[in-house]
């Protein structure tokens, strides 16, 4: 990464071995990619629910050359499985762009316009037609 890890903890208790977590799973994703030019996560329990407990919410910005991917995960009740979560999901995004720039995306022609229906009597009498 051109531009450090950046990591923001809001509502969380910071850790030592959370903040080593994040920053295992943020090293992965340079195996799918290796351009990535910065990486911003972001955990918060933005909401306290009392009947259904912590939930938490984590947010990665992953940028790339000519674009940003964002990924926004909500509602997971352990950190870790929404840490997860949210980097599976950067994980399968970056693949895609990855892809993308090689190419390997099929591009679909343009469509054609429908082609008229010709009645049987419209047909020239030079035209074999089967029954």
């Amino acid at each position: 990464m051109q531009i450090p890890l950046q990591i923001t903890m809001r509502d969380v208790e910071h850790s030592e071995a959370l903040e080593t977590h994040i920053r295992d799973k943020a090293t992965k994703l340079e195996d799918f990619f290796k351009h990535i030019t910065s990486c911003r996560v972001v955990v918060e329990m933005p909401h306290k629910h009392h009947k259904q407990g912590k939930q938490f919410n984590v947010r990665i910005d992953i940028g790339v050359p000519g674009g940003e991917i964002a990924v926004n995960r909500d509602h997971a009740e352990d950190v870790y499985v929404a840490l997860r979560d949210a980097f599976d999901a950067a994980k399968r995004q970056l693949e895609d762009y990855a892809r993308k720039l090689r190419g390997d995306v099929k591009k679909h022609e343009a469509r054609k316009a429908p082609e008229q229906s010709v009645e049987a009597d419209e047909v020239p009498e030079d035209v074999d037609v089967e029954p």
